[in-house]
């Protein structure tokens, strides 16, 4: 069962979360709470994630990532944040944030995305992608990481695209046909190399160095014209 805590200023955002959390068998919301109480909280339900409002009035939420950092087995951290808040988002990034959401996320993307952050994951909503890399790359120079990425072996580059895609250990363990405790070890290494990044960070130089591949659109068809006739299904 994985164990989630919610940390936000306003009761009906924290039972409308624990009520889509609730819908999944094997996901219980074992705390909720405003940011003052938070590290408090968290210490004494020791949940395996936790969903953090990025600004609260009364201890904003970079305060709060601080102090569950600070912890000794500290949780999963995404940040919920909305589109006016990029101002905080590359310091919860620097912070140790393992995720950003926005705060209206489908239910369905939510629930897979603690599973994921569960699993050692990452994830980044695609609403707040460009404003967390462009937040990043303000203060960090894209050379640095271009050159730190020529440094990677070619499997360190797949572990790396791996990592951009938001995927955890077993997930990628799966896909190269390694042994987890060989991937645990690429990632290590991996994260070292590019400067003592964490996995947010790294996903993001991934997107930033062209590993991560877009999705590209599918061809429209065109529309069909009287007379035409759909080829047989065993046509060759």
């Amino acid at each position: 069962m994985i164990r989630v805590a919610v940390v936000d200023d306003e009761q009906l955002v924290r039972s409308g979360l624990r009520m889509i959390l609730g819908t999944a068998p094997d996901i219980e919301v074992v705390a909720d709470c405003g940011g003052g109480e938070a590290v408090d909280t968290v210490r004494g339900s020791a949940p395996d994630v936790v969903l953090l409002d990025i600004r609260m009035p009364d201890v904003d939420g970079l305060t709060v990532l601080r102090g569950l950092r600070d912890l000794p087995r500290p949780p999963a951290v995404a940040m919920l944040t909305t589109f006016d808040a990029n101002e905080y988002l590359a310091a919860a990034l620097r912070g140790g944030a393992t995720g950003f959401l926005l705060k209206d996320t489908d239910p369905e993307q939510l629930v897979q995305a603690v599973r994921t952050l569960a699993a050692g994951g990452s994830v980044l909503d695609p609403g707040v992608t460009r404003a967390v890399i462009g937040g990043y790359l303000a203060a960090e120079a894209e050379s640095t990481a271009a050159r730190a990425v020529a440094t990677l072996t070619p499997r360190e580059r797949e572990v790396l695209t791996h990592l951009g895609a938001g995927l955890a250990n077993p997930q990628i363990a799966e896909r190269m046909g390694l042994a987890p405790s060989t991937v645990k070890d690429h990632v290590r290494a991996v994260l070292g190399k590019l400067g003592g990044l964490n996995r947010v960070q790294a996903a993001i130089i991934a997107d930033r160095a062209g590993l991560v591949a877009t999705p590209r659109p599918a061809p429209a068809r065109a529309p069909a014209r009287p007379g035409d006739h759909p080829a047989p299904r065993d046509a060759r």
